[in-house]
């Protein structure tokens, strides 16, 4: 039969070989894995997480999967993965590639979950579980250079609830060894399950988008297993009938090249960014931006005295859901621009502190935010590979002080190093985990190739 876009993602998923990682794209995956599960494991403390399990509880038969900071309780595979997905974008705290998505949540979860459902005589080793995740890295990718739209900050749905969903199957396909058809129907039975509106960002119902992708894709593929069909030209565009296009306005999609020496993984030549604190990624440019002008406000006074402040100018992309004046609860304020900038200025750091409602709440930070005046310049498009954060302050005596973030620390450009990545996670580790287990994830996950049972993760 004549191949389809749909049948070469779903030949690719099934003839994709551990040899066919590059080191860089091993290396690459792995510091994505601990840094996920670091921030699942400090997400676990959260009230949302909190609601995601407790309703998951209701369901506890078949419970052999972890949950994120919670030793002994298990749930049913599908609900362990729902819940992980929670915990991973519980604080906004995961990773981000370029077009817009978050892809380890969406995928890791399922994995997890899957490896401990298997017997134990079929469990998969380490490099198929690694295999695995980078084939739902690909897919998603992959995904996201079908639209011009995807490669600017999303304004309909939001992206790891659309293409996470697809990239949960096709690692959770990859993962249980299904064959090209069955990984076909899991792509399309995924796409019926997929999509969420941005209108929730800043919301306690935001971290569901992700624990819903990594879930459904799993139920999926499970559903794939046991034969249920789909529509086999699901990523394909057929004229006058939606498939994968229905999100998307723009959607040119093209074949996905077999795995080998001329196929080349999308994490190869595109990092990820790692976030340093718990907000939506946009503010990381902000941040920073503000912490460069609050050194030059320093040594301008001697100290930070914001009665010197007559306004706060932001210059900044034009993107509704993160442009807030005057954030309320912590989700907001991970989606706030102006508050953030706020609190980098007054405290000269942002960390998980910086999102509690005494934080949100004191009377000073309030007083900077009333300084605060937006701009949006035309060159500042809303696309995290182009968009810069600037941040004037325009004192009472004339002078004006300004910093300016084109690439923050974290972003592809500019990637953590090792020791910042290794310090983000025994951070985010040690709300929940002793030193003792810290370092054997730590382990675990550098030697992940050589793991003969994945389920030990």
């Amino acid at each position: 039969p004549e191949e389809t876009v749909t049948s070469s993602f779903a030949s690719f998923i099934h003839a994709a070989r551990p040899e066919h990682l590059s080191q860089t794209v091993r290396q690459r995956s792995k510091r994505m894995i601990l840094d996920s599960i670091g921030v699942g494991l400090v997400g676990s403390t959260t009230r949302v997480f909190d609601i995601a399990l407790s309703y998951c509880r209701l369901y506890s038969s078949v419970a052999v999967s972890s949950v994120y900071g919670k030793p002994g309780v298990k749930l049913s595979p599908t609900l362990a993965a729902f819940t992980n997905g929670v915990a991973t974008h519980s604080m906004d705290f995961d990773d981000t590639w370029h077009p817009a998505t978050h892809p380890s949540g969406a995928v890791l979860p399922a994995l997890l979950a899957a490896s401990q459902m298997l017997p134990p005589n079929t469990k998969p080793n380490g490099l198929d579980f690694l295999l695995a995740f980078n084939v739902g890295l690909e897919v998603q990718g992959r995904l996201m250079h079908f639209s011009t739209e995807a490669h600017d900050i999303p304004r309909r749905f939001h992206p790891p609830s659309v293409v996470g969903t697809l990239g949960s199957a096709a690692a959770t396909a990859k993962l249980l060894s299904l064959s090209s058809a069955q990984c076909c129907h899991a792509l399309g039975i995924a796409a019926s399950l997929a999509g969420a509106p941005m209108a929730n960002a800043a919301t306690q119902a935001k971290p569901l988008h992700v624990g819903n992708a990594t879930r459904l894709g799993l139920e999926a593929a499970l559903l794939a297993a046991r034969g249920m069909e789909a529509n086999p030209l699901i990523l394909d565009d057929i004229p006058g009938c939606s498939g994968f296009s229905a999100f998307y306005s723009v959607y040119q999609p093209k074949p996905l090249p077999a795995p080998g020496e001329h196929h080349q993984f999308l994490l190869e030549k595109q990092d990820i960014a790692f976030k340093r604190f718990p907000a939506h990624l946009g503010m990381h440019w902000v941040v920073d931006a503000a912490l460069s002008v609050r050194n030059l406000f320093i040594n301008y006074a001697g100290s930070f005295s914001p009665s010197l402040i007559r306004t706060i100018m932001l210059k900044i992309p034009v993107s509704k859901y993160i442009n807030r004046p005057f954030p309320t609860s912590e989700h907001q304020a991970r989606h706030s621009f102006q508050f953030n900038a706020c609190a980098a200025l007054l405290d000269g750091e942002v960390g998980l502190g910086s999102f509690s409602e005494s934080s949100i709440q004191r009377q000073e930070l309030r007083e900077l935010l009333d300084k605060v005046v937006v701009e949006h310049p035309e060159d500042n498009v809303a696309n995290f590979d182009k968009m810069y954060g600037e941040v004037a302050l325009l004192l009472h005596t004339g002078d004006v002080l300004t910093g300016k973030c084109d690439t923050f620390y974290g972003h592809w450009r500019k990637p953590l190093s090792k020791e910042s990545l290794l310090k983000k996670f025994r951070s985010n580790a040690s709300h929940v985990l002793p030193e003792d287990k810290i370092e054997a994830i730590i382990t675990l996950v550098d030697n992940l190739e050589n793991l003969s049972d994945s389920s030990q993760l």
